[in-house]
């Protein structure tokens, strides 16, 4: 099949925070630069980051520190953070949030003195989640979309989407990326000095899962499949209340944010028992493992309301006052029949985050040269668990990093590399695979994966579990493979692209759960029944997996104390040198 080609010197696969703020620094650093962002949708109109509802986390106040804030993440991933790439989120997010209010044009909301107000938010040691009301994200992308817009020297490619990661012929660096071209079922090869890795993550391979429809892991597929290695990919964060609307809707799942909790929201079992002061001393402001992991165990063991939920509690703060603070949240509450203001509604645990992703430096590149990663597609800011408000400051913080340093690096490496055609070649009759099958349910088949990551890969994992969901993932994936789509037209073809989405999902499926399998401890979002004990701080390690010849390989890599060491606290030193 013909393959329409175009060049550019800066590809940026993603729309998002990450790929937005990545666009505009790139093309401030370098106004001569051709630089295109490619989205598997419309820019500023998919992908979670204009989800955000809740903030951005960032030390402001002069009660508040960088250290402290660092503390604060260090200890909520349970020191499994890249020290390094913590230290440049919390410190580079001070000046983000400037530029996203005085260049991009951001209004955040403000206390009576003028300066930003921030709200709590759960697993930190001081209120300093900077927000829009409760439709942050929006805000944010909304700007980011009016900038890039702005400037013509920042191409749109839209409806394009990213089938694989190609090298150069001699796999020195990368060369482009191939992609299918969504209104018409043709395919393009993006000839690129560079490229941007942000497509998200989006853990929508189980059964309540925050993220949009869109968001199917394509970015960590690709990158396996070219054997890039992926640090922490059994940590997959559940936001302990996602809405409840009925199981057959896909409103259920969608988040509601961690503000609710933060201003002083209970959580309520079947039998209306404030539960959390079973589980832990911080109550519904403990992290979103523990309590997520507690609302699991009350559903499991029966106490649970009518449709098989829990309920969440605002009335006692007033009603007028949960209106005013959570315009939002009480709209989206009110569209499904609940009075989150006045009432009770029904929340689950939901998969919302993935704090795993492709092994990075700080200055976000790989190493692969010439690729580069940012936001949910990289690993090692988090850790264990991602503190709620530091995913936005995340994006944008290594986003603009990327924008820096791509220029530089484009600089020292001049020209176009040819790629790998064998691959290019390969890699569109692997895209184009279901075609040459018979027809088949994939939405059967999506289901069940939805089941099996639920069930066995999700809130509470033990080894049988685990081994089970690597039998049924197998039994996914070639079933899938003997799966087909009408070979009929492919402009707009949903069912091939549905396809797409579920392989890229059953492959990072599978990882998960052997990362999963790998740990033999509890730390953070992982929770293993059979391993319940955190293990050694001191000797922490993280997982890495990698691709080779068709099969995945897992290795241990120790945790570097580059800055604090367990037991220590850089608050303590910084008072102590002081």
């Amino acid at each position: 099949m013909a393959i329409e080609r175009i060049r550019t010197d800066i590809l940026i696969l993603g729309s998002g925070g990450a790929g937005l703020f990545a666009a505009l620094h790139a093309h401030a650093t370098a106004p001569a630069l051709d630089i295109a962002v490619a989205t598997k949708g419309l820019l500023g109109k998919c992908g979670c980051t204009r989800m955000v509802q809740g903030g951005y986390n960032v030390a402001l106040n002069p009660g508040d520190s960088v250290e402290r804030h660092f503390m604060d993440t260090i200890e909520g991933g349970k020191w499994l953070p890249n020290q390094e790439l913590a230290w440049t989120l919390v410190t580079k997010a001070i000046e983000r949030i400037t530029e996203l209010e005085n260049e991009v044009g951001c209004f955040f909301d403000r206390n009576p003195d003028g300066t930003l107000h921030g709200k709590a938010f759960a697993g930190q040691t001081f209120d300093r989640t900077v927000h829009k009301g409760d439709l942050t994200g929006i805000e944010i992308i909304s700007r980011l979309m009016e900038q890039v817009w702005a400037r013509p020297g920042i191409r749109r490619l839209e409806e394009q989407r990213a089938v694989a990661l190609i090298p150069s012929k001699d796999g020195a660096s990368i060369a482009g990326v191939l992609m299918i071209d969504v209104r018409t079922g043709g395919f393009l090869f993006v000839e690129a000095r560079a490229v941007l890795l942000a497509t998200g993550g989006g853990p929508t391979m189980y059964r309540y899962h925050t993220p949009s429809g869109d968001k199917t892991m394509d970015g960590l597929a690709m990158a396996l499949r070219l054997g890039l290695p992926l640090r922490d990919m059994e940590m997959v964060q559940f936001h302990p209340t996602g809405l409840y609307a009925g199981p057959d809707t896909r409103m259920t799942g969608t988040v509601l944010e961690e503000g609710l909790r933060g201003a002083g929201g209970y959580l309520l079992n079947g039998a209306m028992h404030r539960f959390m002061g079973d589980y832990d001393p911080h109550l519904e402001r403990a992290t979103r493992d523990v309590v997520s992991r507690a609302m699991y165990a009350e559903m499991r063991a029966g106490r649970i309301t009518p449709n098989g939920g829990l309920y969440i509690k605002m009335s006692h703060l007033g009603p007028e006052n949960v209106r005013k603070q959570f315009k939002g949240m009480v709209e989206r509450c009110d569209d499904c029949g609940f009075d989150l203001a006045g009432g009770l509604v029904e929340v689950v645990p939901t998969a919302h985050y993935f704090m795993g992703g492709v092994v990075c430096n700080v200055d976000t590149s790989t190493e692969l040269p010439g690729l580069f990663v940012a936001g949910e597609d990289a690993s090692g800011m988090h850790g264990a668990n991602r503190l709620g408000g530091n995913g936005v400051a995340n994006s944008t913080v290594f986003g603009g990093i990327a924008g820096d340093t791509m220029p530089h690096w484009l600089a020292a490496n001049p020209g176009h590399r040819a790629p790998d055609e064998a691959l290019l070649d390969a890699e569109v009759t692997r895209a184009l695979h279901p075609f040459t099958a018979k027809g088949g349910d994939v939405n059967r088949l999506r289901e069940r994966l939805l089941d099996t990551m639920w069930n066995d890969v999700g809130v509470l994992r033990d080894r049988a579990g685990l081994d089970r969901a690597l039998a049924a993932l197998d039994e996914i994936a070639a079933e899938l493979m003997a799966t087909g789509v009408p070979d009929g037209d492919r402009a707009f073809n949903l069912s091939w692209h549905d396809w797409l989405n579920l392989r890229s999902l059953v492959e990072t499926s599978r990882v998960i759960a052997l990362a999963a399998r790998q740990r033999e401890n509890s730390r953070g979002a992982h929770f293993r029944e059979d391993f319940p004990e955190p293990g050694d701080l001191a000797s922490s390690t993280y997982t890495v997996a990698r691709q080779k010849d068709g099969r995945i390989e897992m290795t241990d890599h120790p945790v570097l104390f580059t800055i604090v060491r367990p037991g220590e606290s850089l608050l303590v030193d910084k008072a102590a040198a002081e």
